[in-house]
């Protein structure tokens, strides 16, 4: 197997295996902002990587790809309120300054808590507006400035691009679904990605209903991967149709592939090599379908898939993960299967299957897949690894 050569850059925390829970592409949402004047929250929760375009202006000042506030020069410090896209439990975030060089906030600070869905939002281009007396009456009901701390007053360096990612370990073991990011005291930052696992409510799931059990909604997360060269793994679990290829999970071409290729009787290649990527199941459950898309990957599908499952308790899972998931009990749920380019592949199975904790994506050689579904009905009153 190919080694990983983004999971073995020092600088890349284990928690960017999970999924970005603050995206707008799952639903996260700003609430409020004391002022939006060079650039709007709102792209603190793009999808896509923060650009900077010279020559762009606004009547405002400089246009920026990021939150950026003017120069304050009132009491207080500016804040805003982000309704996540997915609750969940949260391990780590990355504040992305890229790009904001002199203008970066010297500190900041993130507050969170679990709530019903407050009746706020924010609509349209803020670009040059400021809080207005009623939406601050309206944010001050939450009374955010009392929720606890994720991550503490701390250092934000400038957005240069060999320093702009502030990562922080979250140590919080309670479900959250807004977050408070407090600039200190004011300036601008480009993403906030808030990194970790989806947690639903399984009471109202019947056994008998079949549900994506490794959509990223219902819990599912990444736990490793042989190679992510051109996209994650964790794309792969994402919501709705991939926009695009890098809306989806991508490898390198593996460099021992035969200098000519030959097939077996049912057309698939014979080769040496592959790439996986293992999942923890939102919920245990009996797999009854597997879903494997590979939209947009046209010239760059694999040849070959299959699934592999095992079931494992928590101290197993932490086993498999020292061994960067060498070690393992994998049994074969979908053998091996030829797939076809920009397509979508449903695979029904035998409901006599176990069930299952966790699942292994094998392609061959590499390749592009841009989602992995795992239909199946969840198994409750077990003693297996059943949810985080």
């Amino acid at each position: 197997m190919s080694e990983s050569r983004e999971a073995t850059l020092p600088t890349q925390p284990h928690f960017l295996n999970f999924n970005n829970l603050s995206c707008e592409s799952v639903g996260a949402k700003v609430l409020f902002a004391t002022d939006e004047w060079f650039a709007p929250a709102a792209n603190l929760l793009k999808r896509e990587p923060p650009q900077f375009i010279a020559s762009a202006f606004t009547e405002f000042g400089k246009w920026m790809d990021g939150w950026e506030t003017r120069r304050k020069r009132t009491p207080g410090h500016d804040w805003c309120v982000i309704q996540l896209g997915v609750p969940g439990l949260i391990y780590g975030v990355d504040v992305d300054t890229s790009f904001f060089t002199g203008n970066h906030p010297p500190h900041m600070s993130i507050q969170g808590a679990c709530l019903e869905e407050p009746d706020l939002c924010l609509e349209g281009d803020r670009t040059g507006m400021a809080a207005s007396d009623s939406q601050l009456a309206a944010i001050a009901k939450l009374g955010s400035e009392a929720w606890p701390d994720l991550v503490g007053l701390s250092k934000l360096k400038p957005g240069y691009s060999d320093r702009c990612h502030n990562y922080f370990l979250v140590h919080f073991p309670h479900r959250i679904t807004h977050l408070r990011l407090n600039l200190y005291p004011d300036g601008g930052v480009a993403r906030l990605r808030v990194f970790g696992v989806g947690q639903k409510d399984w009471s109202s799931v019947s056994s008998n209903q079949d549900i994506d059990l490794l959509s990223l909604t219902n819990g599912g997360v990444c736990l490793g991967f042989s190679d992510a060269h051109f996209g994650h793994p964790r794309n792969m679990i994402g919501v709705g149709r991939a926009s695009n290829m890098a809306d989806g999970w991508e490898t390198a071409r593996r460099l021992d592939r035969p200098k000519k290729l030959q097939v077996d009787q049912r057309g698939i290649l014979q080769l040496p090599g592959y790439e996986w990527a293992v999942f923890r199941l939102g919920h245990v459950g009996v797999i009854r379908a597997v879903e494997v898309n590979t939209a947009h990957f046209k010239g760059n599908f694999p040849d070959s898939c299959k699934v592999e499952v095992c079931t494992l308790t928590p101290e197993e899972e932490a086993q498999c993960l020292a061994t960067n998931w060498n070690s393992g009990k994998w049994r074969i749920l979908l053998p091996t299967q030829k797939l076809r380019p920009d397509d979508n592949h449903m695979f029904n199975m035998d409901a006599t299957h176990s069930p299952a904790t966790h699942a292994r994506l094998v392609i061959a050689p590499d390749g592009g897949v841009s989602r992995l579904r795992l239909w199946g009905r969840p198994i409750f009153g077990t003693t297996a690894h059943s949810k985080l």
